[in-house]
């Protein structure tokens, strides 16, 4: 998180690059470390995924069909890589039943 009154960097193009080609390594490699007893391969695909939807745009955008053209498994993959958005979707839903219930509630004890 950026501290007030600083501007974020940048990474430099070389860097954002790096990093896309590790991540699909890292995804390439995940079936193998999963056949090693243990999760392995999960956290290795996970960090993957997150390295390359970090650093491409191209990346970014296939990701956002695909959770629009599956949404439960988009939001089961947001919860995995525990990112902010998830949370406060996950916060919100629970405001709103909470809201309905009681207005459920209030409808039934009229």
């Amino acid at each position: 998180m950026a501290t007030p009154g600083k501007t974020p960097r940048k990474k430099s193009v070389l860097i954002r690059q790096g990093l896309f080609v590790l991540g699909c390594l890292l995804i390439i490699i995940a079936p193998l470390v999963g056949a090693i007893p243990g999760p392995g391969g999960v956290f290795v695909f996970a960090a993957g995924l997150a390295l390359v939807l970090q650093n491409s745009e191209w990346a970014k955008r296939q990701y956002v069909k695909f959770k629009r053209k599956h949404p439960n498994k988009g939001r089961w993959a947001d919860w995995g890589m525990r990112r902010l958005s998830a949370r406060r979707r996950e916060d919100r839903l629970k405001r709103e039943q909470a809201e309905e219930a009681a207005a459920g509630d209030a409808s039934v004890s009229d």
